[in-house]
C-alpha cells in the first residue's frame, strides 16, 4: 500500500522541492527500494504560488520543445510558463529529475497540485 505525503512548498526553491518530491515518488525514502520497482507514495504539493524562484532564473531561463516539422523548435521563457501555471512549472521540474525509463510515466501521475 502506498503512503501519501504533503509537502508545504512556501517560499522553498524550486529546484530543492523538485528533488524532494521526485524521492518519494520514486520510493527512495523506503528501506526496500529497488530502481526497477514502482514502489512510491502519492505526493500532495501545498502552496505552489508561493514557491521560490533563486537567481534570475524567471529571465533567463527557457524551455525548448520541438512540433516535428522542420524548423520546429519552439522555446517558452520561464517567466511565461510561470504566468500559464506555476504547477507546470513544478511538474517539468520533477519530471526531468525522474529516472529516464517507462515508470516515469507512472510515477508522475502520483504527484496531486493543491
Amino acid at each position: 500500500m502506498r503512503r501519501t505525503y504533503t509537502v508545504d512548498v512556501k517560499k522553498r526553491p524550486l529546484g530543492r522541492v523538485a528533488t524532494e518530491i521526485a524521492g518519494l515518488l520514486m520510493g527512495k525514502n523506503d528501506e526496500n527500494y529497488r530502481p526497477h520497482e514502482d514502489k512510491g507514495a502519492f505526493v500532495v504539493v501545498k502552496n505552489i504560488e508561493e514557491v521560490a524562484l533563486t537567481g534570475k532564473k524567471s529571465e533567463n531561463k527557457k524551455y525548448y520543445y520541438h512540433s516535428g516539422y522542420p524548423g520546429g523548435l519552439k522555446e517558452v521563457s520561464y517567466e511565461k510558463l510561470l504566468q500559464k501555471s506555476r504547477s507546470a512549472a513544478l511538474k517539468k521540474a520533477v519530471y526531468g529529475m525522474l529516472p529516464k525509463n517507462k515508470l516515469r510515466r507512472e510515477m508522475i501521475k502520483r504527484i496531486k497540485i493543491d
